[in-house]
């Protein structure tokens, strides 16, 4: 293991080096077809495909993200108020789940409160799932480049190994082209999960705050239709 650690940290010290050479974009291109074009094609794929999702994930939760303090202070304003349609309006009119929760609870605010809490809640289960949804097939195309990566490894060894055999002998320019398969494929195979695992992180952070922030919204909602019914 420690033998492998180190050729992979000398192959990456070596394409760093050619790349302040040649430039980032000639080096890599060279190292794509050194590494396989099969393998690499498909450690390639899983990097745009994860990109894919990740964009498509990070641009809904961009859009989902309102100033939920001043929504829920109109919000709350206008239920104890007594507008009832003026929120309701508010919340059609504001996109996002926090909103949509919103409205959901003032929708039934002539129920009882344990009924209104408890559709809020369900609703707000149903908003979360859309929230992580396609996050499961990031976690795969982050789990599966450094298998793609590892899989070429093993290619490369095995190709090594042939050379051995046909050449009936035992030097560096023999086992060289399969040992350049494996430490190839296995580098970038890590560098996009690396990547795409950044990404995750990112889209994981944003879907906590829209949690949270729903959360926050939903106990704001309870009270404010508590206090309307406590005056009605």
């Amino acid at each position: 293991m420690t033998t492998v650690a180190v050729l992979l940290m000398a192959s990456s010290v070596t394409v760093l080096a050619q790349a302040e050479d040649t430039g980032l974009h000639h080096v890599l291109k060279t190292k794509f077809i050194e590494g396989n074009v099969v393998f690499m094609s498909l450690v390639a794929l899983t990097l745009v495909l994860g990109l894919a999702f990740s964009i498509e994930r990070i641009i809904y939760l961009t859009l989902s993200d309102i100033d939920t303090s001043r929504f829920c202070d109109d919000m709350s304003r206008m239920v104890n108020e007594g507008q009832i349609d003026e929120a309701r309006q508010l919340c059609r009119n504001t996109r996002g789940p926090v909103a949509s929760i919103c409205y959901q609870g003032l929708l039934r605010i002539k129920e009882p409160l344990a009924n209104i809490d408890r559709s809020v809640s369900a609703y707000g289960s149903v908003q979360a799932a859309r929230l992580e949804k396609g996050c499961s097939w990031i976690r795969l195309f982050i789990a599966m480049a450094p298998s793609l990566g590892f899989l070429g490894t093993v290619i490369g060894m095995v190709m090594a190994f042939d050379n051995i055999q046909m050449a009936n002998d035992l030097n560096a320019s023999v086992v060289a082209e399969g040992m350049k398969v494996a430490l190839i494929t296995t580098v970038f195979g890590i560098i996009v999960a690396l990547i795409l695992q950044l990404f995750y992180n990112y889209i994981n952070n944003k879907i906590d705050r829209l949690v949270a922030q729903m959360e926050e919204a939903s106990i704001t909602l309870t009270d404010a239709i508590a206090n309307y019914k406590n005056r009605s």
